[in-house]
């Protein structure tokens, strides 16, 4: 059972890294342009310098949902986290990790969300580059989203013993 716990909670640290990492960095799409690679991301648009990512009015709103939904799944993995280690020390024998499980399965649906927008309104979507295709953060966040619902069903079938 230790083996366990302990399985979940390097697996849950791993989620917390690989979503910091998937919405800070700036690789969500990666083309090529005549002066060399070119990477967007969530907040800036880089090719040898970094400059603010340039949308249309009528996107705006879909990338502000997009970092919105990134930012709160951050959050919510990180509160269940602590959730985890604070029930981990106060919880009885024999009870369920519930709390730890909901709050997983927000953050869950919240990179769903995120991740589907982004997919729906900036796929192939490319200033200034041909051949865009989806960059590491991408993936990230759809690892990051397998990992966060195969540990919100765990924390909610695991029984502390």
């Amino acid at each position: 059972m230790l083996v366990l716990l302990a399985g979940i909670f390097v697996v849950h640290i791993a989620t917390v890294i690989m979503l910091f990492v998937s919405t800070i960095a700036n690789v969500w799409m990666v083309g090529s342009s005549n002066f060399g690679t070119i990477s967007t991301g969530l907040w800036l648009l880089c090719n040898k310098t970094c400059t603010q990512l340039p949308v249309s009015s009528r996107d705006e709103a879909s990338l502000k949902a997009v970092q919105a939904f990134m930012i709160l799944s951050i959050i919510f993995s990180v509160v269940a986290l602590i959730l985890f280690i604070m029930q981990l020390f106060t919880l009885e024998k024999g009870k369920r990790f519930y709390m730890t499980g909901a709050v997983m399965l927000v953050c869950w649906m919240c990179i769903l969300i995120a991740v589907s927008i982004y997919t729906a309104r900036f796929t192939g979507t490319m200033v200034y580059s041909t051949n865009p295709h989806h960059g590491y953060c991408f993936i990230l966040a759809w690892i990051c989203f397998c990992f966060s619902f195969i540990i919100g069903i765990l924390y909610l079938v695991l029984r502390k013993k």
